[in-house]
C-alpha cells in the first residue's frame, strides 16, 4: 500500500547505493512522493541517466553526482557545490553496503577494511560532512540502513555483522548529539528482502530461510522504502534514535 507524505514533496534527499537493489526501490518510491532524489554513482553514466529518467517519469526530481562514498574529499566538494547551487539536503539515507561472506579462519584483512569502509566509515563521514548544513536547515531526518544481522549475528558474516552493528551505535550517538537541533536519526534493520540474490537461491535454500520467518515470506524492497519514507517525513517527527526491524518476525 502506497502512503503519500505531502511534506516529502520537493524535499531534497540523498540516497547512497541507489542504482541497484533496495536502494533503487528507495529512490523510485521517493520519486512517487515527488521528492528531489540525489544519488551518487561511480562508473557507467548510462546507469545514472536511466535512474534519473525513471525518477522523473514517476513524478520526482533527480540529480546524479559522480563520487565514491569512500573518497571523503571528493564527496565533500561535490555536495558543497550542489548545496550552494540547488539548496539544502534535508534527508539522508545511508544505504550503500557490501558483503563478502567468509568463515573467520579465512577472513582477509583487505576484505574487512573494504566492508567497514563502505558500510560504516563512509556513512559516518558522509553524515559528518553534511551536518554543518543540517544545522542551518529544517526538518532534517537521517535513516541508516543496517541489517537484522547487525542485531543477531550470522555465521560467515563477521565483518558484515560488525559493520551493521556499528551503524546502530552510530545512529544512537548521533541522535543524542543532534536532537537539541531538531535533527533526527534512526536505523532500520531489514531481514530477508526479495532481491536478485534471493531469486537465484535454490528452492531448498529458500524453504530453509522461510522456515525461520514467522510471516513465511520474504519482504519486498518497496516495503523497506515505505518505512524509510515514513521516517524521512514529519509523520515520524517524535521518533529518533530508534532501531526498527523489518524482518517478518525473524528476530523476535
Amino acid at each position: 500500500m502506497f502512503v503519500q507524505y505531502p511534506d516529502l514533496k520537493d524535499k531534497i534527499i540523498l540516497v547512497t547505493g541507489a542504482t541497484r537493489g533496495i536502494g533503487r526501490s528507495i529512490a523510485t518510491v521517493l520519486a512517487r512522493q515527488q521528492a528531489h532524489v540525489v544519488f551518487n554513482y561511480r562508473g557507467d553514466e548510462s546507469i545514472a541517466e536511466e535512474l534519473k529518467k525513471e525518477i522523473t517519469n514517476l513524478g520526482g526530481k533527480a540529480t546524479a553526482l559522480k563520487f565514491d562514498i569512500t573518497e571523503t574529499a571528493n564527496f565533500t566538494d561535490k555536495l558543497a557545490t550542489f548545496i550552494k547551487e540547488i539548496g539544502p539536503i534535508t534527508g539522508l539515507v545511508n544505504n550503500a553496503g557490501i558483503s563478502k561472506d567468509q568463515i573467520v579462519l579465512r577472513i582477509k584483512e583487505e576484505d574487512v577494511d573494504k566492508i567497514i569502509d563502505v558500510n560504516l566509515k563512509s556513512a559516518i563521514l558522509l553524515t559528518s560532512a553534511l551536518s554543518r548544513y543540517f544545522l542551518k536547515a529544517e526538518n532534517v531526518s537521517i535513516v541508516n540502513v543496517s541489517s537484522v544481522v547487525g542485531l543477531m549475528g550470522n555465521p560467515s558474516q563477521i565483518a558484515y555483522a560488525a559493520s551493521k552493528a556499528g551503524l546502530i551505535g552510530f545512529t544512537k550517538s548521533y541522535a543524542k548529539e543532534l536532537a537539541s537541533r531538531n535533527i533526527r536519526c534512526n536505523v532500520i534493520c531489514p531481514g530477508f528482502i526479495k532481491t536478485d540474490m534471493t531469486e537465484s537461491l535454490s528452492a531448498e535454500t529458500k524453504e530453509s530461510y522461510l522456515s525461520n520467518i514467522p510471516l513465511k515470506r520474504f519482504g519486498d524492497s518497496e516495503e523497506v522504502a515505505g518505512l524509510i519514507c515514513y521516517l524521512l517525513s514529519c509523520a515520524s517527527s517524535y521518533i529518533t534514535g530508534e532501531i526498527i526491524k523489518i524482518d517478518g518476525g525473524l528476530y523476535i
